[in-house]
């Protein structure tokens, strides 16, 4: 991706990414690191995809806050980037990654004296599920329905609320599914990889796609636009990150299927429900990413789904 113009040079900025050996962390990282960012990469694990950056393993859910604070401190973070996230199946699961992670990370920053900006990366299923046709805008009051995107939402309202007290520079981007490289198995497009690359002519795979549509964006877009909050002013809002299209799933898988070169005979797709962390509509209203971040999506969803394709998750 191309560097990012108009904005002034990053030099002795560092950034903390926290989550940064996931899909979206590791992108990201790579994002700030070439704009000029230092990136402290944070994850419980390190490997290939901290290569390149500081690397500090640790479960940001599970220390103390003045641990996490001196190690802030020591290496002169000016803004903490949170793109940890969790796809577990029960409550507590859900708690730990998505609320007592970001309780822990805000106290962390409010004991610094150089307190670091704080961008913490939700979900546009905190909003809960809406109607067709309606656009998401920031306006909409979040009805969240499922465990997921109650404890989401519970997590971007510790930011905003902090930020609002003053306590904490914060901005909370609500992004809404992501594609691309190296896209979570965890995900239905991740699953859905897996499943036609152990496809044979012989024995054809059997793809269950919902009668639904939603919005998807690549994560390479996305990380371009968590780029552009560090030296933002924006303080204190919601920023939805997404295409602003609602696209029919079975396009999508479509989009894949054509992507992995497979012969016809190899795949069979039929209509069914499966498992979602939203509802069977998502569309989201991207102008403020536009007016704040001057920030627009780049990538095409035929692009975005070779990506996919062509890079799995490890």
């Amino acid at each position: 991706m191309a560097a990012l113009s108009g904005r002034p040079p990053a030099e002795g900025s560092r950034v903390a990414v926290l989550g940064a050996t996931g899909c979206v962390g590791r992108c990201v990282s790579a994002a700030l690191a070439r704009e000029g960012h230092e990136v402290l990469a944070v994850a419980r694990r390190g490997g290939p995809a901290a290569a390149g950056h500081v690397f500090a393993g640790l479960d940001v859910a599970a220390v103390p806050p003045a641990e996490l604070a001196r190690l802030l401190t020591r290496h002169r973070v000016t803004t903490v980037v949170n793109v940890t996230g969790g796809w577990g199946t029960t409550e507590e699961e859900m708690r730990y990654a998505h609320i007592t992670l970001v309780e822990r990370l805000v106290k962390a920053v409010t004991l610094m004296d150089d307190r670091p900006r704080l961008i913490h990366v939700g979900s546009i299923h905190e909003y809960g599920p809406v109607a067709e046709p309606l656009a998401i805008g920031e306006d909409l009051e979040p009805r969240p329905a499922t465990m997921y995107a109650r404890t989401k939402l519970a997590g971007s309202e510790l930011v905003l609320d902090a930020t609002r007290a003053g306590r904490v520079d914060g901005l909370v981007l609500r992004a809404v599914n992501v594609c691309g490289p190296r896209t979570t198995r965890a995900s239905f497009l991740g699953a859905v990889v897996d499943r036609l690359r152990a496809a044979d002519a012989s024995d054809p795979v059997t793809l269950r796609v919902a009668d639904a549509r939603r919005d998807f964006i690549d994560v390479r877009d996305l990380a371009e636009a968590v780029v552009l909050t560090v030296t933002s002013p924006a303080t204190g809002q919601v920023v939805n990150i997404g295409r602003g299209e609602a696209t029919a799933m079975r396009e999508l898988v479509d989009l894949l299927v054509a992507a992995s070169g497979l012969p016809p005979q190899a795949i069979r797709v039929e209509d069914g429900p499966i498992a979602s962390k939203g509802g069977g509509w998502t569309l989201a209203d991207i102008r403020l990413a536009g007016e704040l971040l001057g920030w627009k999506p780049r990538i095409t969803l035929a692009e975005a789904m070779r990506a996919t394709w062509q890079t799995p998750a490890d």
